[in-house]
């Protein structure tokens, strides 16, 4: 799990710098205020796919560990439900 933490760390940092970066290209392009608003708002909405994408690869992943995590419980309860009736019959 530490593992998706940082590469979602990374991910984001790199979104936001291309997000800083595009809106700052564009605000000191020599264009008229119409064109200009036209450029930032078709960047929020790039920015906007590229957040949401991120989210659901994250949900993704939550969503495998919480599988895992549900697999690992239920052979502990399994392998303690076991012992316990070896432990009996003992």
């Amino acid at each position: 799990m530490e593992n998706s933490n940082n590469t979602g760390k990374v991910i984001g940092a790199i979104l936001i710098g291309a997000a800083i970066g595009g809106a700052l290209g564009i605000l000191f392009a020599p264009d008229k205020g119409s064109e200009t608003r036209k450029k930032l708002l078709a960047s929020g909405d790039d920015l906007t796919d590229a957040l949401k994408e991120k989210f659901n690869l994250l949900l993704e992943e939550a969503k495998k560990e919480v599988e895992s995590v549900k697999e690992r419980a239920n052979d502990f309860i399994g392998n303690g439900s076991a012992k316990v009736e070896k432990s009996r019959v003992n």
